[in-house]
């Protein structure tokens, strides 16, 4: 086995331990629930499935690439309170007033499940649950607690999440023009990923540089993992409805696979150069990103 070789079985051990670790976490924070309790067991359903946890391994990955300065068990709560708020915002995207979707990670939808009115609630308390658990995060001071706060209820609301699913919702099914459909991606999309790479910058107390490369990295990750969204929306195998995007005025639509394609190429490229520049030292997150993103690229397949 040559050394590259062995570098990339350490990377997918790695990788695993970390997913382990994740994994453990969001169940002690999710523990199971009485029958009874169905907001309870809609939230570890929507939570606990399994999914590719992009964006709390990026938090963990890109905090240790920076020198993190908190306690592993830190880390792990940070990464849980996001992999919780984006398991809330798929709860609430998928249910009938949004996008009516009947599968997510394989599974039918929470509301398909549960009924849209638990499914809502369970919305509700894991962001509550994500926010109180950013404010308990040990090995941060109160300082950097409340900054973690602030910086995830931001990308939530009207400057983040929810503002861009208004717009999707209310504009998605009409004509837009480029920019328009790129101020929804990054709404929709790219608000968390800053948020994400926020909280692992407060976690390593890196230098403002460093955080605004990570800025800048997460901006041209967000456009990147919507446009690889939306190449995948008729592939079959992604654990999602097919073609869900029919209809809507998505960069696919607009410009066609061909253009799509060299914009996915090129917001990769600046994501990477931002990346380097915020972790010159730890090549971690960025081997992470290029391996999650080529394994996309062979699910969706050639153009």
């Amino acid at each position: 086995m040559n050394a590259d070789a062995d570098q990339l079985t350490s990377h997918r051990d790695e990788l695993e331990a970390l997913r382990e670790s994740l994994e453990k976490r969001l169940q002690n924070w999710l523990p199971e629930a009485p029958a009874s309790d169905r907001v309870a067991q809609a939230m570890r359903e929507g939570t606990l499935t399994p999914g590719k946890r992009v964006r709390p391994l990026l938090l963990i990955l890109a905090a240790q690439d920076l020198g993190d300065k908190v306690a592993f068990e830190g880390l792990l709560d940070l990464a849980c309170a996001v992999e919780m708020v984006h398991a809330a915002s798929l709860i609430l995207d998928d249910i009938p007033c949004m996008d009516n979707a009947a599968l997510r990670r394989g599974r039918p939808t929470i509301h398909r499940q549960f009924g849209e009115s638990v499914a809502i609630l369970a919305a509700v308390a894991l962001l509550s649950r994500a926010y109180a658990i950013v404010a308990e995060a040990p090995g941060l001071d109160g300082e950097r607690r409340a900054a973690a706060v602030s910086r995830l209820a931001g990308a939530v609301g009207l400057q983040g999440l929810v503002q861009g699913q208004f717009l999707d919702l209310s504009e998605g099914g009409q004509r837009r023009d480029v920019d328009a459909i790129l101020t929804t991606n990054e709404l929709k999309t790219s608000k968390l990923f800053s948020a994400t790479l926020a909280l692992a910058t407060l976690a390593a107390d890196a230098d403002e540089p460093a955080q605004t490369a990570l800025l800048l990295f997460a901006e041209e990750l967000g456009q990147a993992f919507q446009l690889i969204d939306d190449l995948a929306d008729g592939v079959m195998g992604t654990g999602k409805d097919l073609n869900q995007d029919a209809g809507k005025s998505t960069l696919v639509a607009t410009l066609g696979e061909a253009a799509v394609r060299k914009r996915l190429d090129a917001h990769l490229a600046r994501a990477d150069a931002h990346l380097a520049t915020a972790c010159p030292q730890g090549g971690r997150t960025r081997a992470f990103v290029e391996s999650w993103f080529r394994q996309q690229l062979a699910v969706i397949g050639a153009p």
